[in-house]
This record gives structure tokens, sequence and C-alpha cells, in this order.
């Protein structure tokens, strides 16, 4: 059976990917931070027997850790890092940046997915799949900022993309793939109600690149419907 963890499991598009890969029969290791809170997953494992829901803040590298050390046995073809943070407020802009809110979207969104990638990468070669995907954002864009604003979501997403880039070269000697994935503009809590595309859409799309993904695709940067992503 092929498995997947997912960080930030709870909502949105982590929530979407744990049903569908529920669904289509892997066994989900669903992390979120408050598991106790997260209704619709704990529905979720009721009605399937192989997903598994772990306490995981991703700010916390020594939870990630001690996460890791849990499955130190087990295998995982796939790891999602999904768990992402807006910290752009209004207001919020040149002049007026809030530097701690950037620190914390650079450690959310940049920082932790490499330490997921890094303290599973055993668990990861083990596996059949092996796989690391990022879910980034065409916000994380050089050539596609022509608007500008967001200069925090903005920036974290560009780094983690070099980062994951440059990851896909390092870990290319393991036959471990990195993947990093514009999921579009979602109807998430993110992205808000006006937004073009359902978390199943987009989700299932993601899928779809996922499962035709090749080792010669590695560190490539794609959007859900399969088209390439301009860095």
């Amino acid at each position: 059976m092929p498995s997947v963890l997912i960080t930030g499991a709870n909502r949105g598009l982590g929530l979407e990917f744990c049903r569908q890969y529920a669904d289509a029969g892997w066994k989900v290791i669903a992390c979120c931070r408050n598991p106790a809170q997260a209704e619709a997953l704990n529905a979720l494992r009721q009605s399937h027997d192989f997903v598994q829901i772990e306490a995981l803040d991703v700010a916390d590298f020594g939870q990630i850790d001690d996460l890791s050390k849990t499955l130190l046995d087990a295998s995982i073809d796939v790891l999602i890092n999904n768990a992402g943070v807006y910290d752009d407020q209004r207001g919020n802009g040149f002049g007026q940046l809030d530097y701690q809110a950037w620190q914390h979207s650079l450690l959310i969104n940049t920082l932790a997915p490499v330490k997921m990638a890094e303290s599973f990468s055993p668990q990861i070669k083990r596996s059949g799949k092996k796989l690391i995907v990022n879910i980034s954002s065409l916000m994380g864009s050089l050539a596609d900022n022509g608007s500008g604003g967001s200069i925090l979501y903005r920036s974290s997403k560009a780094a983690l993309n070099a980062s994951m880039k440059s990851l896909s070269i390092d870990l290319m000697n393991q036959n471990i793939g990195v993947l990093i994935l514009h999921p579009g503009w979602v109807q998430t809590d993110m992205g808000g109600a006006n937004a073009l595309i359902d978390s199943k859409t987009s989700v299932s799309g993601m899928r779809a690149v996922i499962d035709g993904f090749t080792l010669a695709q590695s560190g490539a940067f794609i959007k859900y419907d399969g088209t390439p992503m301009p860095w």
C-alpha cells in the first residue's frame, strides 16, 4: 500500500489531499497542529481504516524530528509540504513592513518544508515513489510579478522554489524526486471565496501531475493542470 504524509491536513488543500488519497486506497499520515479540533479530518479517519492523524506544528523543528523518530520504520512514498501562511496584511506594505511577520512567513513557507524533507528523507528513500511535493504559488515566480505587493508571501515562496530546485539536484543520486506545484487560485480560507477553482479541482489536477511524475521532471515548477510555470 502506498503512503503519503501531508502537512496542514486539517483544512483546505491539505484536507482535500487526505480525502482523495484515502479514497484511492493510500495510507494517509495527516499532520496538523491541533488534531482534536480537526473535525473534518477526524471524520475522515472514522470512515477510512488507513488514515493516521499526527500532531505537528511545522514551526517547531523539534516536533518534526520527534515525528520522524516515531515514524522511523515507516515508508513514505510522497511527502506533501502543504502547510503555509499568508502574513501580508492590509497596511503592511513598504514603509510599514512587519519584519517579525516576514520571519514567520519564511519559517513556515520556506524553512519548514526543507526541514521536513531533511528529517523524513530516510522514510522517503525506502519507498517506491520517492517524491517530495511542495505546494508553492505563482506569486513565488519572479518572471510573473508585474503587480508588486505581498512581499512577505512572494519572497517566502520564491525562496521555497529556489531551495527545492537545488534540493532536486542534491537528491538526484538517491533517486528522490522533488516537485514544486502551483495549485491555482483556490477557494480556501487563504484563497478566499472569489478564487477561480475549488479545492477538489486543484487537488485532482495536482494528483494527476504527481501520479505521472518521473525523475527526469525533478525540480520542475508545474501548475495543477500540468502547465509549466515561469520561474
